[in-house]
């Protein structure tokens, strides 16, 4: 499955979508697999100084894309967002310590032949994409902010 954004695999990500910017979700798109029922995200940065930091959370998705500057809120429709390690609900942008060389983020979407009817912790939703995924897809951008 491939996994398309405003920005190419191994890319830098435009500001605009981290602390520096607007902070906003990128607009999103992957194929569409038969026989899917739902589609789940996850985007972490693994390079960050605690170990892998959780960016965004979202399943239960019906439509293979996501439009730019989706709303911070739990529920949108039948979708769901997780909490990310900044504490909040939903999307929080790419935003490593200045002193640090890029980061990599990873956006892998998962095609899953089951709904997820429900609010999952992370680990219940890992747990759940492996029970129940058909395909997975990604795509990494990277970030650096200015000293």
């Amino acid at each position: 499955m491939i996994v398309k954004s405003v920005f190419k695999e191994g890319e830098f990500i435009p500001s605009k979508y981290t602390c520096d910017g607007e902070d906003i979700s990128p607009k999103l798109s992957w194929d569409k697999v038969e026989n899917a029922k739902s589609y789940a995200l996850i985007m972490e940065d693994p390079d960050a100084p605690s170990g892998i930091f959780i960016h965004w959370i979202a399943y239960n998705m019906k439509s293979n894309s996501l439009d730019e500057g989706v709303p911070r809120r739990e529920k949108i429709g039948e979708m769901i967002q997780g909490e990310n390690d900044f504490g909040n609900v939903g999307y929080g942008g790419p935003c490593p310590p200045r002193s640090h060389d890029a980061h990599r983020y990873f956006i892998r979407v998962y095609a899953l032949d089951s709904d997820v009817g429900r609010k999952m912790t992370l680990e219940e939703l890992r747990e759940f994409i492996g029970a129940h995924k058909i395909d997975e897809g990604y795509i990494m951008g990277k970030y650096k902010r200015a000293k």
